[in-house]
């Protein structure tokens, strides 16, 4: 790969603004003048000491090349007793010449089938399926009419909550049935979203329900976006249902609370809760917490332990203790295992709790830090998926490029160094048709899968040698 270029240089008087007070002191521009000679003295011995490693480096290559050619006469002479009485010009002969043509092509071969792959796995890669076209699109344009109704039509929020959730979440059954990770599916972030449809169109007058919805809205699924690090990633549609899942909620039930214009029409529950006590909400989504905690300890790590132990079916908990990266995976495996699943709920109980305390003290109370709490939520989900594009979708076409160079710089220098130890190649000189030239750009590579020009060189190659021998 090539380096890094040089950064621009400045144009003239780029720093002259805050220097003006010195222009007229012969002093500083004698000073200024001897600067300006050191960078240029700097610059110039720069790119001729990078010019000297590059020569230094191509020699000692060609030198590495010789010691092994001299080694492999060596060998040659110890092995062959047949051929000892033999001149080395007896044996640059047609067997030579098909040997090398041999190499040559079993290197295109390989050249261009590797190619091929990574053509095709590029075709195949997200950025060009049709599928994530549409995720991209449907992405973009959701955030777009979310805002326009936040700030047109906030009445519509909660419809269009439900909606894009009745297309999602049974898009993730389907796909995570079919990876057999639907075990992920009794998650709480799943379970509280049913419960926010059912308040919001069977039980809206519920004040209970909608403390509970409230308080896990804005603390367990909102605080996912920074623990399970949701990333707003347009063209792939499993990030993009995991930030909905975690996003919407709170937005939803932040402009049910403070910007639903007439809410108590609506969700008459909010006539009762004008006023949200700190102790009725933690009790209340405690509750809700604790039934779903119960639920999913008796119908997942009892009655399918034997799936999960055995492999077949992956849940949060194995997956975090698998995790030896992240910081959870590590004090799980820091625990007795006998322990482990009784720290890991309690764990989960004790986090839940505390992340609902911003939204019971100050959320709750307060449009204007409501808004500013989203929009923080949404500005890590933002920066998580900036990182993925950049750090690591960026970079997954690099990386084939740079196994590709290898490859051929690895190829080209065997196949170079089977052509040169072959006495006939010693006997006349480096051929042009050795191909260490690969190792020095990765357009000659190209120019290697030309049929016509490929069998031409081939052709004239076969026929210098028939003509030398």
């Amino acid at each position: 790969m090539a380096s890094r270029p040089p950064s621009p240089p400045f144009g003239k008087g780029y720093f002259s603004a805050p220097f003006e007070r010195f222009v007229r002191d012969d002093t500083f521009e004698q000073l200024t003048s001897a600067f300006t000679l050191l960078d240029t003295i700097e610059t110039y011995f720069d790119s001729h000491v990078d010019l000297l490693q590059r020569k230094l480096q191509k020699h000692s290559d060609r030198l590495k090349m010789k010691a092994e050619e001299t080694f492999k006469i060596k060998d040659l002479n110890l092995k062959d007793l047949k051929l000892k009485d033999l001149k080395i010009k007896d044996i640059s002969g047609d067997l030579l010449a098909e040997n090398l043509e041999r190499e040559i092509k079993s290197f295109k071969l390989k050249l261009s089938s590797r190619v091929t792959s990574l053509q095709a796995s590029w075709q195949s890669a997200k950025v060009v399926r049709t599928r994530d076209k549409v995720s991209f699109f449907f992405g973009v344009m959701t955030l777009l009419f979310t805002a326009l109704m936040f700030g047109m039509a906030p009445q519509w929020i909660h419809i269009a909550y439900t909606v894009i959730g009745l297309y999602l979440l049974p898009l993730r059954f389907y796909q995570y049935k079919k990876r057999a990770w639907h075990y992920f599916l009794f998650d709480l972030c799943y379970y509280v979203t049913i419960l926010n449809f059912v308040y919001i169109w069977i039980f809206p007058n519920s004040p209970e329900l909608f403390v509970a919805c409230y308080c896990l809205s804005h603390g367990s699924l909102a605080s996912a976006v920074i623990t399970w690090r949701n990333s707003l990633v347009f063209h792939d549609q499993d990030k993009v249902t995991s930030l909905f899942i975690h996003i919407y909620a709170p937005l939803s039930f932040t402009v049910i609370r403070h910007f639903y214009p007439n809410a108590a029409l609506r969700f008459p529950a909010l006539i009762q809760v004008a006023i949200l006590h700190p102790w009725k909400g933690i009790v209340l989504s405690g509750v809700i917490y604790a039934i779903w905690q119960f639920l999913y300890w008796k119908f997942v790590l009892v009655d399918r332990r034997a799936k999960i132990e055995s492999g077949q079916r992956t849940t949060s908990f194995s997956f975090l203790l698998n995790d030896k990266r992240s910081a959870i995976g590590r004090m799980l495996s820091a625990v007795p295992e006998q322990y482990r699943e009784a720290s890991f709920m309690g764990g989960q109980f004790v986090y839940a709790l505390l992340t609902e305390i911003p939204a019971i003290f100050i959320l709750y109370r307060s449009s204007f830090w409501s808004a500013i709490f989203l929009l923080l939520i949404f500005s890590v989900s933002v920066w998580n998926g900036g990182g993925f594009y950049i750090e690591v979708f960026g970079r997954k076409f690099e990386r084939e490029l740079e196994a590709l160079r290898k490859e051929i710089a690895e190829n080209s220098y065997k196949s170079g160094m089977s052509g040169a130890s072959t006495p006939s190649t010693l006997s006349r000189g480096p051929s042009h048709t050795e191909l260490p030239e690969f190792k020095d750009s990765e357009n000659n590579s190209r120019e290697s899968l030309d049929p016509a020009s490929s069998s031409s060189e081939d052709s004239i190659s076969v026929a210098e040698r028939k003509k030398n021998s």
